[in-house]
């Protein structure tokens, strides 16, 4: 029972992790304290949970846990977040402080899922199972959020063309403005992208732990790091001011459909990601 508690223990961990990382990347990018308390909170959470079971683990073995590269990845990890939480309350390097997490949560990942640790549990097999549900859903998620900047992108360019043919009525009064929807659209392909970097993480990670070969050439993983570059590469260009208005709306629209191709496509001629 208590192992059972402690794999659901360091899943949470793992989950909070990505969490504060989608709130730290909405901080980073548009100075939203709401957001970076968040993801402060969240971070704080993960930090005092990896320092209880640092603390059990130094009793348990009556000694420090940088012996084997098992317990090394996790003593990296702990380093890892204290740090970033320490540059952000008293340096506030917040580029430093997001890239540090990404790294860190990499890592958290891979201790918890590591094949070392899995064979140590007697619920291996269900921290496995979990691990693929949790980037699935994570993935399926991005989606929702990439489909709904897709409508937001619709949106404007229905009130976009209405507007120019003077064709405006009360039945359209209720809409969101212009800038609403362009709005509306980054902060969904921001959190969409987001999501997406943490399923990637979290299926190759499964992959290394339960498939007795794969290959990084698999369509359904270039797809998604096609997407994933794609439309960070729309943030960037929208974050410029290079890419605005109508061209920002139809950006989203043509990638939404190179997300639809992905997902059904892609799933396809998989090795491994089968439809059932």
């Amino acid at each position: 029972m208590a192992d059972i508690t402690m794999a659901r223990l360091h899943e949470a961990m793992v989950i909070l992790y990505a969490v504060s990382l989608v709130f730290y990347f909405i901080d980073y990018l548009y100075k939203e304290k709401k957001a970076i308390r968040i993801a402060m909170s969240l971070l704080g959470i993960v930090w005092v949970l990896q320092t209880i079971f640092l603390g059990l683990y130094i009793f348990e073995t009556q000694r420090f846990p940088v012996l084997t590269l098992f317990e090394g990845i996790y003593f990296y990890a702990w380093l890892l977040v204290t740090l970033s939480i320490v540059l952000r309350i008293f340096y506030r390097f917040d580029f430093v402080v997001f890239f540090i997490n990404v790294i860190g949560f990499i890592f958290m990942t891979i201790h918890t899922f590591s094949p070392v640790q899995i064979e140590r549990s007697p619920v291996g097999d269900a921290l496995v199972s979990e691990l693929l549900f949790i980037h699935v859903s994570f993935a399926i998620l991005s989606y929702v959020a990439f489909s709904l900047s897709f409508v937001f992108a619709a949106l404007h360019m229905v009130l976009y063309r209405m507007l120019k043919k003077k064709k405006w009525t009360k039945q359209w009064a209720n809409l969101p403005s212009l800038g609403q929807t362009q709005q509306f659209m980054t902060i969904s392909i921001l959190v969409g992208i987001s999501l997406l970097f943490v399923s990637l993480v979290l299926g190759l990670q499964w992959a290394v732990i339960s498939l007795p070969e794969f290959s990084l050439l698999d369509m359904k993983i270039i797809g998604s790091f096609v997407l994933l570059v794609l439309y960070s590469l729309v943030l960037w260009r929208h974050r410029k001011g290079s890419l605005n208005g109508m061209n920002y709306a139809l950006a989203h629209t043509y990638l939404f459909l190179v997300l639809l191709i992905n997902f059904f496509l892609g799933s396809r001629l998989s090795d491994f990601h089968f439809w059932y």
